[in-house]
Protein backbone atom coordinates (compact mmCIF):
# COMPACT_ATOMS: atom_id res chain seq x y z
CA UNK A 1 0.00 0.00 0.00
CA UNK A 2 1.11 3.12 -1.07
CA UNK A 3 0.48 6.99 -2.33
CA UNK A 4 2.27 10.21 -3.67
CA UNK A 5 4.09 11.59 -1.12
CA UNK A 6 5.40 15.22 -0.28
CA UNK A 7 8.48 16.07 -1.91
CA UNK A 8 12.32 14.86 -0.47
CA UNK A 9 15.59 16.75 0.41
CA UNK A 10 18.36 14.64 1.14
CA UNK A 11 21.48 16.03 2.16
CA UNK A 12 24.84 14.10 2.95
CA UNK A 13 25.07 15.49 6.29
CA UNK A 14 22.78 17.12 9.14
CA UNK A 15 23.26 17.21 12.98
CA UNK A 16 19.75 15.73 13.07
CA UNK A 17 17.19 15.53 10.44
CA UNK A 18 14.39 16.14 13.65
CA UNK A 19 16.48 19.44 14.64
CA UNK A 20 16.27 20.31 10.63
CA UNK A 21 12.88 19.99 10.98
CA UNK A 22 12.04 22.09 13.96
CA UNK A 23 14.27 24.84 12.25
CA UNK A 24 12.13 25.07 9.22
CA UNK A 25 8.90 24.62 11.62
CA UNK A 26 10.25 27.59 13.75
CA UNK A 27 11.26 29.71 10.67
CA UNK A 28 7.31 29.39 9.63
CA UNK A 29 7.56 26.68 7.05
CA UNK A 30 4.25 25.28 6.69
CA UNK A 31 4.68 23.04 3.68
CA UNK A 32 4.74 19.08 4.38
CA UNK A 33 8.44 17.60 3.22
CA UNK A 34 10.42 14.54 4.17
CA UNK A 35 14.03 15.84 5.31
CA UNK A 36 16.80 12.89 5.33
CA UNK A 37 20.52 12.97 5.67
CA UNK A 38 23.46 10.24 5.03
CA UNK A 39 25.05 11.04 8.24
CA UNK A 40 23.91 12.58 11.58
CA UNK A 41 26.34 14.39 13.75
CA UNK A 42 23.63 14.61 16.68
CA UNK A 43 21.15 11.67 15.63
CA UNK A 44 18.51 11.78 18.83
CA UNK A 45 16.28 9.09 19.99
CA UNK A 46 13.45 8.77 22.40
CA UNK A 47 13.34 9.95 25.75
CA UNK A 48 17.01 11.72 25.50
CA UNK A 49 18.95 9.09 23.76
CA UNK A 50 21.05 9.74 21.08
CA UNK A 51 20.75 7.37 17.81
CA UNK A 52 23.86 6.35 15.81
CA UNK A 53 23.18 6.75 11.58
CA UNK A 54 25.78 4.60 10.47
CA UNK A 55 27.05 4.36 6.68
CA UNK A 56 24.41 2.83 4.09
CA UNK A 57 21.47 3.93 7.13
CA UNK A 58 18.44 5.85 6.65
CA UNK A 59 18.13 8.91 8.91
CA UNK A 60 14.93 11.02 7.74
CA UNK A 61 12.01 13.31 9.42
CA UNK A 62 8.60 14.22 7.88
CA UNK A 63 7.58 18.04 8.84
CA UNK A 64 4.09 18.32 8.44
CA UNK A 65 1.15 20.47 10.39
CA UNK A 66 -1.81 19.11 11.52
CA UNK A 67 -4.72 20.87 13.36
CA UNK A 68 -5.41 17.72 15.31
CA UNK A 69 -5.02 18.46 19.29
CA UNK A 70 -1.50 17.39 20.09
CA UNK A 71 -2.70 13.69 21.93
CA UNK A 72 -4.57 12.92 18.06
CA UNK A 73 -1.55 14.18 16.93
CA UNK A 74 0.73 11.65 18.71
CA UNK A 75 -0.79 9.00 17.11
CA UNK A 76 1.12 9.66 14.05
CA UNK A 77 4.06 7.82 15.99
CA UNK A 78 1.84 4.50 15.33
CA UNK A 79 1.60 5.25 11.48
CA UNK A 80 5.23 5.47 11.10
CA UNK A 81 5.63 2.27 12.97
CA UNK A 82 3.29 0.82 10.09
CA UNK A 83 4.99 2.74 7.12
CA UNK A 84 8.23 1.37 8.57
CA UNK A 85 6.75 -2.26 8.53
CA UNK A 86 5.64 -2.02 5.33
CA UNK A 87 9.37 -1.07 3.89
CA UNK A 88 10.61 -4.48 5.71
CA UNK A 89 8.01 -6.76 4.30
CA UNK A 90 9.14 -4.87 0.79
CA UNK A 91 12.70 -6.32 1.38
CA UNK A 92 12.68 -8.52 4.13
CA UNK A 93 10.02 -11.93 4.50
CA UNK A 94 6.90 -10.78 5.79
CA UNK A 95 6.72 -13.38 9.04
CA UNK A 96 9.81 -11.55 10.44
CA UNK A 97 8.57 -8.27 10.44
CA UNK A 98 6.57 -7.07 13.24
CA UNK A 99 5.99 -3.62 15.16
CA UNK A 100 6.61 -3.85 19.40
CA UNK A 101 4.13 -1.15 21.50
CA UNK A 102 4.53 2.08 20.75
CA UNK A 103 6.76 2.33 17.45
CA UNK A 104 9.33 -0.30 17.40
CA UNK A 105 10.38 -2.23 13.76
CA UNK A 106 11.06 -5.46 14.55
CA UNK A 107 12.72 -7.56 12.39
CA UNK A 108 13.58 -11.84 13.93
CA UNK A 109 12.46 -10.07 16.98
CA UNK A 110 14.85 -8.11 17.49
CA UNK A 111 14.88 -3.78 16.77
CA UNK A 112 15.83 -2.51 13.21
CA UNK A 113 14.52 1.05 13.66
CA UNK A 114 13.50 3.75 16.25
CA UNK A 115 10.95 6.74 15.45
CA UNK A 116 10.60 9.87 17.25
CA UNK A 117 7.79 12.42 17.05
CA UNK A 118 8.10 15.73 18.12
CA UNK A 119 5.28 18.64 17.85
CA UNK A 120 5.06 22.21 18.42
CA UNK A 121 2.52 25.36 18.14
CA UNK A 122 2.44 27.39 15.07
CA UNK A 123 0.69 30.82 15.14
CA UNK A 124 -1.89 30.04 12.77
CA UNK A 125 -3.14 27.63 16.12
CA UNK A 126 -2.18 24.48 14.21
CA UNK A 127 0.72 22.13 15.01
CA UNK A 128 4.01 21.24 13.13
CA UNK A 129 5.15 18.00 13.64
CA UNK A 130 8.22 16.46 12.84
CA UNK A 131 7.84 12.57 12.36
CA UNK A 132 11.68 10.99 12.67
CA UNK A 133 11.98 7.75 11.16
CA UNK A 134 15.34 6.06 11.97
CA UNK A 135 16.02 2.51 9.90
CA UNK A 136 19.03 -0.22 10.37
CA UNK A 137 19.41 -0.95 6.72
CA UNK A 138 23.03 -2.07 6.63
CA UNK A 139 24.34 -1.62 9.93
CA UNK A 140 23.30 -2.11 13.85
CA UNK A 141 23.95 0.73 16.44
CA UNK A 142 27.87 -0.04 18.25
CA UNK A 143 25.49 0.17 22.04
CA UNK A 144 22.46 -0.67 21.55
CA UNK A 145 19.98 -1.33 25.44
CA UNK A 146 18.35 -4.06 23.78
CA UNK A 147 19.36 -6.47 20.79
CA UNK A 148 19.69 -4.88 17.30
CA UNK A 149 19.28 -6.09 13.75
CA UNK A 150 19.31 -4.53 10.16
CA UNK A 151 17.89 -4.85 6.95
CA UNK A 152 21.31 -6.92 5.38
CA UNK A 153 21.39 -9.56 8.43
CA UNK A 154 17.59 -10.95 6.46
CA UNK A 155 18.59 -10.49 2.90
CA UNK A 156 20.66 -12.68 0.41
CA UNK A 157 21.25 -9.41 -1.86
CA UNK A 158 21.92 -5.63 -0.95
CA UNK A 159 19.86 -4.10 1.24
CA UNK A 160 17.81 -0.70 -0.30
CA UNK A 161 19.74 2.29 -0.59
CA UNK A 162 18.19 5.20 2.25
CA UNK A 163 17.19 6.70 -1.09
CA UNK A 164 15.60 3.60 -1.86
CA UNK A 165 14.01 3.19 1.30
CA UNK A 166 12.83 6.33 1.65
CA UNK A 167 10.77 6.30 -1.62
CA UNK A 168 8.70 3.20 -0.41
CA UNK A 169 8.41 4.37 3.47
CA UNK A 170 6.76 7.82 2.23
CA UNK A 171 4.68 6.27 0.27
CA UNK A 172 3.52 3.98 3.19
CA UNK A 173 3.51 6.40 5.41
CA UNK A 174 0.99 8.63 3.44
CA UNK A 175 -1.32 5.86 2.33
CA UNK A 176 -1.51 5.43 6.43
CA UNK A 177 -2.04 8.63 7.38
CA UNK A 178 -4.64 9.27 4.94
CA UNK A 179 -6.49 6.17 6.45
CA UNK A 180 -6.19 7.99 9.97
CA UNK A 181 -7.47 10.58 8.65
CA UNK A 182 -10.25 9.44 6.99
CA UNK A 183 -11.23 6.55 9.24
CA UNK A 184 -9.59 7.55 12.36
CA UNK A 185 -7.21 5.87 14.96
CA UNK A 186 -9.42 2.60 15.14
CA UNK A 187 -8.37 1.72 11.45
CA UNK A 188 -4.51 1.92 12.48
CA UNK A 189 -4.80 0.32 15.76
CA UNK A 190 -6.31 -2.44 13.82
CA UNK A 191 -3.38 -2.53 10.89
CA UNK A 192 -0.91 -2.23 14.36
CA UNK A 193 -2.74 -5.35 15.79
CA UNK A 194 -2.51 -7.12 13.15
CA UNK A 195 1.59 -7.19 12.85
CA UNK A 196 1.97 -6.69 16.84
CA UNK A 197 4.75 -8.37 18.71
CA UNK A 198 4.06 -9.58 22.32
CA UNK A 199 0.41 -9.75 22.57
CA UNK A 200 -0.37 -12.68 24.77
CA UNK A 201 3.04 -12.50 26.47
CA UNK A 202 4.33 -11.20 29.98
CA UNK A 203 6.19 -7.93 30.26
CA UNK A 204 7.99 -5.34 31.71
CA UNK A 205 7.03 -1.26 30.81
CA UNK A 206 9.87 0.79 32.65
CA UNK A 207 7.97 4.29 33.57
CA UNK A 208 9.84 6.86 35.22
CA UNK A 209 8.73 5.93 38.37
CA UNK A 210 8.51 2.61 38.49
CA UNK A 211 8.11 -0.87 36.58
CA UNK A 212 5.16 -2.61 36.01
CA UNK A 213 5.06 -6.23 35.35
CA UNK A 214 2.05 -8.05 33.34
CA UNK A 215 0.71 -9.28 30.43
CA UNK A 216 0.32 -6.97 27.08
CA UNK A 217 -3.38 -7.35 25.94
CA UNK A 218 -3.91 -4.53 23.02
CA UNK A 219 -4.03 -1.03 23.25
CA UNK A 220 -6.95 1.16 23.46
CA UNK A 221 -8.62 3.95 20.95
CA UNK A 222 -6.20 6.50 22.76
CA UNK A 223 -3.16 3.93 21.50
CA UNK A 224 -2.32 3.33 25.88
CA UNK A 225 -0.93 -0.10 26.11
CA UNK A 226 -3.05 -2.28 28.18
CA UNK A 227 -1.69 -4.56 30.98
CA UNK A 228 -2.83 -7.21 32.83
CA UNK A 229 -1.51 -7.01 36.26
CA UNK A 230 -1.02 -10.73 38.14
CA UNK A 231 -3.91 -9.68 40.63
CA UNK A 232 -6.34 -9.11 37.48
CA UNK A 233 -6.75 -5.49 36.95
CA UNK A 234 -5.76 -3.79 33.76
CA UNK A 235 -3.11 -0.74 33.85
CA UNK A 236 -2.77 1.22 31.01
CA UNK A 237 0.38 2.39 29.95
CA UNK A 238 1.12 5.76 27.83
CA UNK A 239 4.00 6.41 27.97
CA UNK A 240 7.52 4.44 28.86
CA UNK A 241 9.53 1.46 27.55
CA UNK A 242 8.30 -1.91 27.24
CA UNK A 243 10.48 -5.36 27.21
CA UNK A 244 9.91 -8.84 26.76
CA UNK A 245 11.39 -11.71 27.27
CA UNK A 246 12.97 -11.13 23.69
CA UNK A 247 12.65 -8.20 22.88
Amino acid sequence: MASAHPPIAFYDELDSTNAEARRRAEAGEARAGWIAALHQTAGRGRRGRTWETGTGNLAATLLMTTDRPAAEAAQLSFVAALAAADLAEAFVAPEKVSVKWPNDLLIGGRKAAGILVESGPRPDGQLWMAVGIGINLVTGPQSAERPSTTFAEHMAVPPPTPQMALSILAGAFEAWRLLWSTRGFSAIAEGWTRKAHGLGQACSARLPQETVEGVAEGIDADGALRLRLADGQIRRITAGDVFFGDA
